[in-house]
């Protein structure tokens, strides 16, 4: 491998080009994040790897590992695994805030066998079909003292389990209280168990290009998430893309902060840094959740030099009302932002506070990661980013699939070696992960599901969700234009809109927004605001509703559904309300569509029932006395 091939310049979007006329297979990339490991400690033993923090209050107080440490600390990890029974086809599950232990255990489940990061804030029902799906037997958890609330989940997801790994806090300084006895299942810490496994290399077989790497748990709007299967040479090749980025050296500090149950955390703060030796710091277990690190956030970039991070709009629009203070944060010059859309006020803000540029980019899993970047000296309003060295893009017909040219609106797909494997949905009669693309890949090409136009020179613009469309009297509006024209608003720091069931046109727009911190405004000033910018009366809210905060999935991506549903609800309320029927209304989400329920009050049932025919809706009534009821 010569370095010259392995970074080519890669600073402006003129240098795609240049960089796709060698083919990615003459790079001499890594062939697994084993490899990639390997290669680090092997160049750089003695250098910082890993600075973590306990906790915000403790930042000065970090645990450190060298990237020498880092690989011992997965031998003894992956090694442990190894005599658990653990193979090159088998899941280990790990579910955990981030920790010191926790970014080498991620690393030793790949080596072993294939890493399942878990969200600990889901759902016990959800947790377990996750594990069932994924065929995991071995759990890595935070322990009673890192996550109590999820360490108290635990006894309900053993029922298939061999065993449980306790991971305990960064630099904890108390004697660990005993752990629990469950019934058939091994119990015990992560390090302590692995204390006498061979720290020197990895007892058995060792990951392929083409092996899976893990499993990601991705974005449903309704139900457990999916499962997306990652390649290790799709994690090494997407992870290579990013760390290409010829703004930032092999000094470079980068800040990490996101949950490593993201993909984000996993590929952008921790694979991507190994390719050029990078010191990574570690915010503590609550990472961008902590409110205490808002606090000591510039403190913390100046005190590490860090230069690089990524986050979500909502931490720049936070830390953009934080006061720089006396603290030097000139190192900090790539602030990488992603997984919505960014508000202009809050772009401006932060800019302003700190005079770093944000830098979008576009992702997804089922993509790996990272899709497009953008550039901090080559800007381009509206656009999310430039695709990334040896991705294809194309933006199609939503109907006949057909390739649009640039300029036109369209779903957009995806194809190359970031990709994923598809989705996992089982485990087969012989154990294997059953693999299927769920209709999401057409002859290589991923549906992102996500409306948006290219422009000639390879950048997105993103158009809204496909499926979010607001279709009136025919007409498609996309939610987009609406939140945009609300996103102007120099109060308004986040919007949604989606279709209210209209008994005319079949849905007519609303909107819902969250404010800055003490703003006065009120709703109707924000819908005539938001009537008089958007490009068509059409569009125009009917409404626009104030919420504290924008309703996310478990896994942390815009919630729609829940929109509508609220959405519905207020205009069925109405309705009868407005015929003198008293009733309550209630609106949930349910097998991804929205259930009306009525609790039968005052007023004729043909009566009621005649007002909600006039919408296209699912709906079910009761009486509010128990008895039957024939709708």
């Amino acid at each position: 491998m010569t370095e010259d091939l392995l970074w080519p310049r890669y600073a402006a979007p003129d240098d795609l080009a240049a960089i796709e006329a060698v083919p990615l297979q003459a790079r001499g990339l890594p062939g697994s994040t084993y490899d990639l490991l390997v290669r680090a400690a092997s160049r750089w033993p003695d250098r910082t790897a890993l600075t973590v923090l306990p906790e915000a209050a403790r930042w000065r107080e970090p645990v450190r590992l060298t990237f020498a440490d880092l690989l011992e600390r997965v031998h003894r990890y992956a090694n442990l695994l190894h005599r658990l029974g653990v193979r090159r086809g088998d899941a280990v599950a790990l579910m955990a805030l981030n920790c010191a232990d926790l970014v080498p255990a991620v690393l030793a489940a790949q080596l072993a066998g294939i890493a399942v990061p878990l969200n600990g804030a889901l759902a016990p029902a959800h947790l377990g079909e996750l594990l069932r799906r994924s065929g995991a037997r071995v759990l890595i958890t935070a322990g009673p003292e890192l996550d109590p609330q999820a360490w108290a989940k635990v006894p309900e997801l053993t029922g298939a389990l061999d065993a449980v790994l306790v991971l305990r806090p960064t630099d904890a300084q108390a004697p660990a209280a005993p752990l629990p006895r469950l019934d058939g299942v091994l119990v015990g810490e992560l390090a302590e168990l692995s204390q006498d496994q061979d720290p020197s290399g990895f007892s058995g077989d060792e990951p392929a290009a083409g092996d899976l790497a893990a499993f990601f748990h991705t974005g449903g709007t309704t139900g457990t998430p999916k499962l997306a299967a990652h390649t290790h040479e799709s994690e090494v090749a997407n992870a290579w893309m990013i760390a290409a980025n010829s703004l930032l050296d092999g000094d470079a500090v980068i800040f990490a902060a996101l949950p490593l149950f993201h993909v984000n955390a996993l590929v952008v703060t921790l694979l991507a840094p190994l390719f050029k030796g990078q010191q990574v710091v570690w915010a503590g277990p609550l990472g961008y959740r902590e409110p205490a690190l808002y606090g000591e956030f510039w403190s913390i970039v100046e005190h590490y030099g860090i230069a690089a991070m990524s986050a979500v709009p909502t931490v720049y629009q936070v830390l953009a009302q934080c006061p720089v203070g006396t603290a030097d944060i000139s190192s900090l010059r790539y602030a990488m932002v992603g997984a919505s859309p960014l508000p202009d006020a809050v772009r401006a803000a932060f800019e302003a506070r700190t005079k770093v540029t944000l830098v979008e980019g576009y992702g997804l899993t089922e993509a790996t990661c990272a899709s497009a970047r953008s550039f901090p000296d080559a800007p381009r309003p509206g656009a999310v980013g430039q695709r990334m060295p040896y991705q294809r893009l194309k933006v199609v017909h939503p109907e006949s699939g057909a390739e649009l040219p640039a300029g036109q609106t369209g779903l957009l797909a995806i194809a190359g070696p970031t990709v994923f494997a598809c989705y996992v949905t089982g485990r087969d009669a012989q154990g294997r992960p059953v693999l299927d693309g769920l209709g999401k890949l057409v002859d290589g090409w991923l549906d992102t599901g996500d409306l948006a136009r290219l422009d000639a020179d390879g950048f997105v613009h993103l158009a809204g969700r496909a499926k979010d469309l607001i279709i009136r009297g025919g007409h498609n509006i996309d939610p987009a234009v609406i939140e945009d024209a609300l996103l102007t608003h120099p109060y308004v720091t986040g919007a949604g809109a989606v279709g209210r069931p209209d008994p005319h046109a079949g849905e007519v727009p609303v909107a819902y927004v969250t404010l800055a911190p003490d703003a006065e405004v009120s709703e109707d000033e924000l819908r005539r605001w938001a009537a008089e910018r958007v490009p068509e009366r059409a569009a125009a809210p009917k409404s626009v509703t104030v919420l504290a905060a924008m309703p996310v999935t478990d896994v942390g991506k815009p919630y729609k559904l829940a929109l509508r549903a609220d959405a519905t609800r207020l205009v069925v309320a109405e309705a009868l309300a407005g015929q003198g029927f008293g009733n309550e209304v209630d609106a949930a989400v349910e097998d991804g569509s929205v259930l009306v329920s009525v609790t039968l009050g005052a007023g004729d049932r043909e009566a009621i029932r005649a007002v909600l025919d006039q919408y296209a809706l699912r709906w079910t009534w009761s009486p509010a006395t128990p008895g039957p009821v024939a709708p």
